[in-house]
């Protein structure tokens, strides 16, 4: 039997899409029909029903997508063991991250590991929160970054870092030349923030609603789905939005913004989130002992 044809029915599987499987593989959508099609003939059996353009597995279906999770599960294992033996760091590991941890920390700290580890190819998916920590209980990532709190016990969260938060306005704001803010400053000016799943925004409701600030009653002028389109916002003077300072600096440094400190302060952890019995490739362990290494050595960081 040909792994291929197993690998590309555990994707289909797994994604419930023969659309999607086909871009995730870099494969034509009939190319996957055609190997999933030579898996049921080798069985003698379907493996999905396809009814009004939507899939599900057969019973026979979900018996080969569980014995075929634990042969991927045994071959990874197998590869990684031999690797760590001859002392080999290679392979192909699959993160993804929240929006802005992706756009202004993972740049940096996946090109400081590409530099040590040549051999390691890394495919980075990017979503808000609520998505990356969706594809890892999934298993469609082997791990992932976020900053803000992980609901599922059985997953793995390790706490790499802290990120600050910080008030933003256009310069001649009236809150601009404040030494600090409270939070209820803010409540009385349209506030521009990130959509529901943010990692941000999640943070700064739950910010305001532990300190009393009268819950999480901002006058939400905008939704905006990424941290360019909420500064551009506020450069535009359409209203004052709180976001990691890190994510601002270019802006501090042109003068289109204006950051002011919160009282009491507002942070965030930046954590890793992995399955807690998935076994990790010898690649993994590298990428995670580099990244917290990285880090503690880059304690600014930015935030989504």
């Amino acid at each position: 039997m040909s792994d291929r044809r197993l690998q590309v029915f555990h994707t289909v599987a797994k994604l419930l899409s023969f659309t999607k499987a086909a871009e995730t593989l870099h494969m034509t959508q009939p190319a996957v029909t055609f190997q999933v099609r030579q898996l049921e003939e080798q069985f003698n059996t379907r493996l999905f029903d396809r009814t009004h353009n939507r899939i599900s597995l057969t019973e026979a279906g979900k018996k080969v997508f569980d014995y075929s999770g634990k042969i991927f599960e045994l071959y990874a294992e197998m590869e990684s063991s031999v690797r760590q033996m001859t002392g080999e760091i290679s392979g192909v590991l699959s993160i993804g991250a929240s929006t802005t941890i992706a756009e202004y920390m993972l740049p940096s700290l996946l090109g400081a590991f590409k530099l040590r580890f040549p051999d390691v190819s890394i495919q980075l998916k990017v979503s808000n929160s609520d998505g990356i920590v969706s594809m890892v209980e999934n298993n469609t990532i082997d791990l992932g970054v976020v900053e803000s709190p992980v609901g599922n016990k059985n997953l793995v969260v390790e706490t790499c870092k802290t990120d600050h938060l910080v008030a933003i306005m256009e310069p001649n704001h009236p809150l601009a030349k404040k030494p600090t803010l409270g939070y209820g400053d803010l409540l009385q000016y349209p506030f521009i923030c990130r959509e529901e799943g943010s990692g941000t925004r999640e943070v700064i409701a739950d910010s305001f609603c532990t300190t009393g600030s009268n819950d999480w009653e901002m006058n939400i002028s905008m939704e905006l789905g990424s941290p360019e389109a909420v500064k551009g916002a506020v450069e535009a003077g359409m209203g004052v939005s709180i976001m990691s300072r890190a994510t601002i600096r270019k802006e501090l440094r042109l003068g289109t913004l204006i950051a002011v400190n919160l009282d009491p302060p507002m942070e965030r952890p930046f954590s890793f989130v992995h399955q807690k019995h998935k076994f990790r490739q010898y690649a993994m362990e590298q990428l995670l002992e580099f990244a917290k290494e990285y880090c503690a050595e880059h304690q600014e960081g930015a935030g989504e």
